[in-house]
């Protein structure tokens, strides 16, 4: 079972006073120390946090795998193009908002997202679309030919009371099932933490890969970056071997 670490939130810290630090890229050295599989960074068209720099750099300090989410946009699909990251996450994007909201409307923008695939395919780049666990998302994702989806799990992880979380656990667990079912890589991500991951991991054990950021990033600040990785592997390792 991979993690990917996303390190955005280092780069949040560092632009809130525009300064050269706190250093996303050291922070996903020290990550892949602690056991990352994959850094995960979410280069934004209004570059919030994460800079074209910083991506650069990261291609090279990487040594596991280098996730770049991105919108369906001409000019991000040519930097990403340019930069050739391991994998290129396809995610919605609005200026107002402060973290992705949602998944992407893929069966909606079918033709616009068509267009970027095929260039990335022949750069041999692995892309994956991050959509809501919903049957129609998951059926037009295998017609788009993409080899991995990311389920967003934000309805999960903001649920209030034990119905409602059981409501969307359900839901992506066949979400899951039909896209493991078709050939899918499955990814799952956001709003998980070292409390909630759990319930996840103990009635979806057929998720393969997991995108991490702020729970790993606000637990890094008490116990430092390498540690606060460390211990979200081992709960994904411990339930892989039971």
């Amino acid at each position: 079972m991979r993690l990917g670490v996303n390190v955005d939130h280092v780069a949040a810290v560092r632009q809130s006073r525009t300064t050269r630090y706190p250093n996303p890229v050291a922070a996903a050295v020290l990550a892949e120390k602690g056991g990352a599989d994959q850094i995960t960074v979410h280069l934004h068209e209004d570059r919030r946090h994460i800079q074209d720099e910083d991506v650069r750099e990261l291609r090279k300090a990487v040594t596991t795998a280098l996730n770049l989410e991105m919108a369906p946009v001409s000019f991000i699909v040519d930097f990403a193009l340019k930069l050739v990251p391991d994998t290129v996450t396809i995610v919605p994007e609005r200026r107002e908002e402060k973290t992705t909201e949602r998944g992407l409307a893929v069966n909606e923008l079918e033709e616009q997202v068509q267009l970027y695939i095929t260039p990335f395919k022949q750069k041999g780049i692995e892309v994956s679309l991050f959509i809501e666990p919903e049957p129609a998302l998951v059926d037009a994702s295998v017609r788009l030919g993409v080899e991995k989806v990311e389920f967003h799990t934000g309805a999960f992880a903001n649920a209030v009371g034990e119905e409602n979380a059981k409501r969307e656990i359900e839901k992506l667990k066949k979400a899951v099932g039909q896209a493991r079912a078709s050939g899918l890589i499955v990814a799952a991500g956001h709003g998980l933490n070292y409390d909630n991951i759990d319930t996840i991991l103990n009635h979806i054990p057929e998720i393969e890969e997991y995108n991490i950021g702020h729970s790993i990033v606000s637990r890094a600040l008490f116990v430092g970056m390498e540690t606060a990785v460390r211990e979200m592997k081992d709960i994904l390792t411990k339930a892989g071997n039971l």
